[in-house]
């Protein structure tokens, strides 16, 4: 994915989950943050970001916070990237050939991210998007998500079923050691994902190719249970 010319800025401060201000050109910007985590870790105040301009009139506000230097390690924060990179890989033959392939499918009680067949059976994927990382460790998630843990529990009974059942996780960086549960935030989101490996789910972790303007999925990580 490619979000085209981007800007760079010095964070300032962030008031809130949905804004952040920004020093571009010497001048504080009000920017809006695609992410409504957390993102304590990542945006230390005087961090490099990186930022795009939308000069559409009925904004109000016209840049979008999108990635962020961590030390060495540039890491892309924007909580939508995740599905649009996975829907390329996806279509480029990343799981092996597919077919039908759709977003937002609606099974049961679950909305899961993406549906395809896969030689003649359905299949269900849920993305998850990773941005917290230690000393090179990746971990999911950064805060409570109850949502997420309803994701899974819709993965097992799939399986139970008989449908094909994965859960990718999308490592927002690279060059990154493994992926764990974050069970010390949410202990029941890493009940639920052991459960759902053990119940046939497919636990995919992927880090990306991320520059200032683009990201896309490159290779995969060990995913530690």
């Amino acid at each position: 994915m490619n979000y085209g010319e981007m800007i760079p800025g010095r964070f300032l401060e962030r008031p809130n989950r949905f804004i952040a201000y920004v020093e571009i050109g010497g001048v504080r910007q009000v920017c809006h943050v695609k992410n409504t985590g957390r993102c304590r870790e990542l945006l230390p105040a005087g961090a490099r970001v990186w930022c795009r301009y939308d000069g559409n009139p009925g904004r109000k506000t016209h840049y979008d916070l999108i990635a962020v230097e961590k030390g060495a390690r540039l890491i892309n924060m924007d909580s939508q990237a995740p599905n649009k990179a996975a829907g390329e890989w996806l279509s480029a033959g990343g799981l092996g050939p597919v077919e039908g392939l759709r977003a937002e499918y609606f099974f049961e009680d679950s909305r899961f991210d993406f549906s395809f067949l896969q030689e003649g059976r359905r299949c269900f994927l849920e993305v998850k998007g990773v941005t917290l990382e230690e000393e090179g460790v990746v971990r999911f998630p950064d805060a409570p998500t109850q949502r997420g843990a309803k994701h899974l529990r819709g993965l097992i009974r799939a399986a139970e079923l008989g449908y094909g059942a994965f859960a990718l996780f999308v490592i927002q960086m690279s060059d990154v050691s493994h992926l764990e549960p974050n069970d010390r935030t949410d202990p029941a989101f890493g009940a639920a994902l052991r459960e759902a490996a053990k119940a046939g789910v497919r636990i995919l972790a992927m880090d990306c190719r991320v520059t200032p303007g683009t990201m896309e999925l490159r290779n995969p990580v060990p995913a530690v249970l």
